[in-house]
Order: structure tokens, then sequence, then C-alpha cells
């Protein structure tokens, strides 16, 4: 799951997957690397407005959407074919990390400016926590699980932000929470009503609750660090620490690079090597949907945007049952439905004015 940073708003990449449930910001200041911006999103949506006509905002949201849900089939293919979990998550996270430090770097360098250490071990944390591990359980949960059915778990992410708020930090949070709450437990009943004879996989679902937790923490850990800091080069900081800490633990040398050459059945009559796929999830399941969220975010806000991309796990279930042949039932179908409303009432259901979790797209989500 890809997952964009907190700066922007509350939202799934997730990492490999897609935009989840966006708030608005309050009050708060964004620093875009050239000067800071006070009023949060109402002043720096003003400034920033003029860069893309609505439409096209539109646009880059659900096109960003759909290629967030094509990754994690994508993804599925890559693993059937010998990838690892832990491998697919190692090369597309270094992958993306190149990608986005060099786009960073062409923007303005000095945007990967770190204030102090403190801000090093926050950027540091939030990698791991909410990069590394949220990519590593969600792909552990689509291997074991169908695509939609563990990205569905993993959307309740703001649900648990929600009741954080509300029995740890002592929020005030709005009554709809227990709506929110009943909703995704009896939708996530219905998802796992698979039919008779038919048994989901106990540890996949144990990956795709950890999935949650983890953006969840991802959500509440990025909530003050981008209020300096632009979301590029968190981002870009983030997946450098989730790449530092995969290598720490499987060193480059050790890669199977053999078996990215291995053909992949894929529908249709071609038969590519496995490193064009692994080339997909790292451009295009990961760096171009969350850049075009970002120019999306910038021309709609992140509410607009967030709804919209509620189309991600709808999208990735229709993906993976055409490739995957990975069927909902009706009963299932209706349970995601009752899942996505109760994600909403989560979103709405903290009294804040500034909106703890940041924005975060997964894979998604990356994060």
């Amino acid at each position: 799951m890809v997952v964009l940073p907190p700066g922007f708003a509350r939202s799934t990449l997730v990492p490999e997957r897609g935009l989840h449930h966006v708030v608005e910001r309050g009050p708060a200041v964004f620093d875009t690397g050239t000067r800071s911006l006070s009023g949060g999103w109402s002043g720096y949506r003003a400034r920033v407005q003029h860069r893309l006509p609505a439409p096209l905002g539109v646009l880059a949201v659900v096109v960003g959407a759909l290629l967030f849900a094509v990754n994690g089939t994508v993804a599925k293919l890559a693993m059937e074919a010998g990838l690892t979990p832990t491998r697919l998550v190692e090369i597309r996270c270094v992958g993306s990390a190149v990608v986005l430090v060099a786009a960073v770097l062409v923007v303005g360098a000095r945007r990967l400016r770190l204030r102090d250490r403190r801000e090093l071990v926050s950027l540091a944390v939030l990698g791991v926590v909410g990069v590394a591990l949220v990519q590593w359980c969600y792909l552990s949960a689509i291997a074991r699980l169908p695509v939609g059915i563990a990205l569905l778990i993993e959307y309740t992410a703001p649900l648990l932000v929600a009741l954080w708020a509300r029995f740890v930090l002592h929020e005030a949070v709005h009554a709809r929470v227990w709506w929110a709450l009943a909703a995704c437990l009896g939708g996530l009943t219905l998802v796992a009503h698979v039919g008779e004879g038919v048994v989901l996989d106990v540890v996949g679902l144990l990956f795709a609750c950890a999935a949650a937790v983890s953006l969840a923490a991802y959500y509440l850990l990025g909530d003050r660090l981008l209020a300096e800091r632009d979301p590029l080069s968190t981002h870009a900081w983030t997946m450098t620490f989730a790449a530092v800490f995969w290598v720490v633990l499987q060193p480059v040398w050790t890669y199977p690079y053999g078996t990215l050459t291995v053909p992949v059945a894929v529908p249709g009559a071609v038969t590519p090597p496995l490193w064009v796929l692994v080339v997909w999830i790292v451009v295009l399941g990961t760096v171009v949907p969350y850049l075009l969220f970002l120019v999306g975010i910038r021309s709609l806000g992140p509410a607009r945007a967030g709804l919209l991309g509620m189309v991600e796990p709808v999208a990735a279930s229709a993906a993976a049952w055409v490739v995957l042949d990975e069927a909902m039932t009706a009963v299932q179908l209706v349970g995601g439905a009752v899942v996505l409303g109760g994600v909403v009432l989560a979103e709405t259901a903290r009294r804040r004015t500034v909106a703890a979790p940041g924005a975060v797209l997964p894979d998604g989500v990356a994060p």
C-alpha cells in the first residue's frame, strides 16, 4: 500500500493501497518548500486552486485510485510468480524511494533538509511503522486472502483512530462513532461469509488486521509531523527509511534476482517477465498514483478527494475478480458497502478542529 504523508489530510498507501478517508485539517502551517503558508487547508488551497481545473482534479484522483486498486492484483500476480511478500515490499520501497528522492531533488533539494534529530527520529518511526509494516502486512494478507476482503479490513483504520481518540486521548467524539463501529463490525461479519465449506485463512485475517492497526498508527504518528513539512519530501523520507529497514533485514546481495526473469501468466496472450510487474508496482502502483492524488487534493480539497478515493476498494475487488477470479458473493458485496459506510461515519466522528490522521493512501497504504 502506498501512503500519502499526513500533512494533506486524513486518508489509505496505503501503502500498496489508495486514498483512505480524507477529512479537512484546521488551522496549521504547511511548508511548501518555498515559503510557509498559514491558515491550513483553506489558506493553502486558496493559493493553489488555480493550478488545475476541478474536472481535471477529479480525473487525477479517480485515475490514481484505479491505479492503486489494480496494484493489489499486480502484486498478487508477482507473489504467485515467486516473490515473497517481504522481498516484494523490499524492492517496492527501494524503487519508490529512489524515484521520490530524485523527484524532490529536481523540485528543490532543500526540501529534504531536517530541522533537528527529533524530526529525523519521527520520520524514521513513521517510515518503519507507517510504510514498511503497513505494506508488508497488506501484501502478506492478500497473499492469503482475496484482495478485496484484505483491503476492506485495512480500510477500518480511521475507526481505530476514532476509538483511540475517545478512550486513550480522551477526546470528545460524535455519537456516530458507535454507529461506525457497529457498521464496520457488521459489515466485516458479512464479508467473512464466504459460503458453506469455505474458510478464510486465519493468518491472512491477522495480517489484514495488523495492516489496519499499522495504518492507524501512521495516522496518529503523523498527526503533527506534516504541519511543518511538505508532503512530497516527507513521503520521500519515510519511503527511504522503509527501504533502509528492509535492506538491513534482507541485504540486497541476498535478493533472488533470478526470479525477476520468470515469465508471469496474465490474462491475454502475453507472459511478461516478473520484473515488468515490479516496475509497474513501483512506478504505476506507487509513485504515479501518489502524485496524481497530490494534484487532485490540491484542486479539490481533501474531503472531496477522499470521497472519490473510496472507489479504490470497489475497483480492487473488480480487478481481482476479472484477473484472479476472486469473485465476492452478494452477501460479501453488501458487507463491503456497509463497511465503507462505517468508514465514512468514522471519518467525521472526531470533534477536533485539526484532524489527527494525515493523508494516507495504502497500496497500498503509503504507505
